[in-house]
């Protein structure tokens, strides 16, 4: 009788670990501290998973949670990467580039590649959690294993906050819906720090720059009763600090869903 009653009270034990998410459940870590512009060198630890097409530059669409479309075509190159809380900060983080290697599984090469943040990922699997693209995860392998060391479906990874080096200048796509009471504009080919902060807008019929608000990702708005006039500038505060103007970015005769280029970068 004692045995059945021993039984018993390990059972509702059991039970009770399971109900309230007990050794069965996994572990969950709260986020690390944001991510800056330190640029000290110093390797970080993160867990490393991937999504998408083994060998494609993550979503489905090329895009992702920053709004940048084509994220498969240079400057990206497919090498794209979601961030969880620190990395991608509520899309302020859209943009920035790391530096990331692994070299604890036998398939890892141990040499660095350089990887664009575009997404987002913020399930609570280490304080730092990149989700690659396919092709970025599996060139971290040596030659040859980038589909074995797919396999391994998550890993550790060390990295460290880079300045983005880039061709050409900073891209402007006035987005879909946009029109003289609602501006909506996507910044794109950031170098340096490679995100933006902050974002102003000028228009002709009211001269001084007026902050816009961000809208998701890496996509700023401007809403105002009283109707703008272009041509826009725009200017830029990157997170270290540095501000850039791109003056009359916008034409007069802007239209929505239409990219506008820059004569300026970081």
């Amino acid at each position: 009788m004692g045995s059945l009653a021993n039984k018993i009270v390990a059972m509702a034990a059991v039970l009770a670990a399971l109900v309230t998410g007990g050794s069965c459940a996994p572990k969950k870590f709260p986020p690390g501290p944001n991510i800056t512009t330190n640029y000290n060198g110093q390797w970080l630890s993160a867990r490393a998973t991937w999504y998408g097409q083994p060998n494609g530059a993550g979503p489905d669409d090329n895009g992702g949670a920053c709004g940048i479309k084509n994220v498969n075509l240079p400057p990206y190159n497919g090498f794209t990467a979601c961030g969880n809380v620190p990395i991608f900060k509520d899309g302020k983080g859209c943009g920035s580039c790391y530096e990331v290697r692994c070299k604890e599984m036998p398939e890892c090469s141990g040499n660095p590649i350089t990887v664009f943040i575009t997404d987002m990922n913020y399930e609570p699997i280490a304080p730092y959690h990149f989700d690659f693209s396919g092709k970025a995860f599996g060139s971290l392998a040596k030659p040859g294993l980038n589909d074995k060391l797919r396999h391994c479906g998550i890993m550790n990874v060390e990295f460290r906050r880079v300045r983005c080096k880039l061709g050409g200048k900073i891209m402007f796509h006035v987005e879909k819906g946009s029109n003289p009471n609602y501006l909506a504009v996507l910044v794109k080919n950031v170098a340096d720090d490679g995100n933006i902060v902050l974002m102003e807008l000028e228009d002709k019929a009211s001269p001084g720059f007026k902050p816009m608000k961000q809208s998701w990702g890496a996509v700023w708005r401007f809403d105002t009763p009283k109707p703008v006039k272009g041509p826009f500038s725009i200017r830029l505060t990157s997170e270290s600090g540095k501000k850039l103007v791109a003056p009359n970015v916008i034409p007069a005769t802007w239209k929505p869903d239409t990219l506008y280029n820059s004569n300026i970068q970081f």
